[in-house]
């Protein structure tokens, strides 16, 4: 009888951890950028608020999300080519990445483009796989 979970021992979950780890120091530094734009500039505070309006908002938390996880697989083939990316990797970065952007968020920094919460949950795998798709088979 084999054992359906033996392929998760061989999957590269150091780089996939390093590689999640680092797409959320990007996330992070993004994000205290932003918020000192949104404290200092009131062009930027305008053109965010519009943006997160309804009823483009949602789409904009959504693309968000997508973002991180593009960011991620592009992060993932750039600096780590020795990593053979397939469908397997690729599901195993999803829960990755939303452990360590989920630490992120214990942490006291602002948050002001991830908070991982229903419609960003949806657009974190989406970006992975769109990102990922020459890798599905």
């Amino acid at each position: 009888m084999s054992d359906p979970l033996r392929s998760l021992k061989y999957l590269p979950w150091l780089s996939l951890f390093q590689v999640s780890a680092f797409t959320t120091l990007i996330v992070a530094i993004l994000e205290f950028l932003l918020n000192l734009g949104l404290r200092y500039s009131s062009l930027i505070r305008a053109t965010l608020s519009s943006l997160y309006a309804p009823p483009l908002g949602v789409l904009m938390i959504f693309l968000v999300a997508a973002s991180v996880g593009i960011l991620a697989v592009c992060l993932l083939e750039r600096f780590y080519p020795q990593v053979r990316i397939n469908g397997n990797v690729l599901w195993a970065l999803v829960p990755c990445l939303a452990l360590v952007l989920s630490l992120k968020l214990l942490l006291p920094l602002p948050v002001v483009l991830v908070n991982l919460q229903g419609t960003q949950l949806m657009g974190l795998p989406l970006g992975i796989f769109w990102q990922g798709q020459r890798y599905w088979r």
